[in-house]
């Protein structure tokens, strides 16, 4: 019988659509938010406030938890590793100037998933073999990155013959601007998973998760 480690892992190959949200304290529709999204198909969920303090993640944490438990999908924390383990999510997802995952290893242990952003074709290609899976991006500029310029969709292609020769094996999502007018494009340089925030963030969480997924159809889970 496969370990926690193990099914964490299996289901974060099948999945496609990966949703980061905060809290939702303006909307304060958190609960409906989630089961909205993941009642639509999305596969993954995050939970991304930088500025909280640890106490308010582990509260909004449980309504992740019991929101990815009902629908078989997986909750990860953003940056922090010590409230992956505390509030028992399956992963935690790490910039470049965090924690590095080989460290974030040790404290969350094997069975934890840990995600890596790559902003370039460098760093997705030294990307810490302890990290699960990569996420490549921004491709296109994004108020939820300020700062951060855009990769633009070389860095898709690049992932995607890295895959496609066996040089990387790691799931891997695209990240950065990505809405239902742009992801023909981005499906086309070879994306098979994207992560997707104000995309989903809109007046119809469900129907905007449900036109992502049929724009990720035809693009076969390797």
């Amino acid at each position: 019988m496969p370990g926690r480690g193990d099914a964490r892992r299996e289901r974060l190959e099948r999945a496609r659509l990966y949703v980061v949200t905060g809290a939702r304290k303006a909307e304060d529709d958190l609960p409906a938010f989630l089961e909205a999204v993941l009642e639509a198909g999305a596969d993954i969920i995050q939970l991304r406030e930088k500025d909280a303090e640890a106490g308010d993640i582990l509260r909004w944490s449980e309504v992740f938890r019991a929101a990815a438990d009902r629908h078989g999908a997986l909750f990860v924390v953003n940056d922090r590793a010590d409230l992956a383990v505390a509030s028992g999510a399956d992963g935690v997802h790490l910039g470049q100037n965090d924690l590095p995952a080989s460290w974030a290893r040790r404290l969350v242990g094997p069975d934890v998933i840990i995600g890596l952003s790559t902003h370039s074709t460098a760093e997705f290609d030294a990307g810490d073999r302890e990290a699960d899976y990569l996420c490549v991006g921004p491709l296109y500029a994004t108020p939820t990155k300020p700062g951060r310029p855009a990769t633009g969709l070389e860095i898709v292609t690049h992932a995607a013959a890295r895959l496609e020769t066996g040089r990387e094996r790691r799931p891997w999502f695209a990240i950065g601007g990505i809405d239902g007018a742009s992801l023909p494009g981005v499906v086309a340089a070879g994306a098979e998973r994207i992560v997707v925030v104000r995309a989903a963030a809109g007046a119809d969480p469900s129907a905007s998760v449900r036109l992502l997924l049929a724009g990720l159809a035809g693009s076969p889970v390797s």
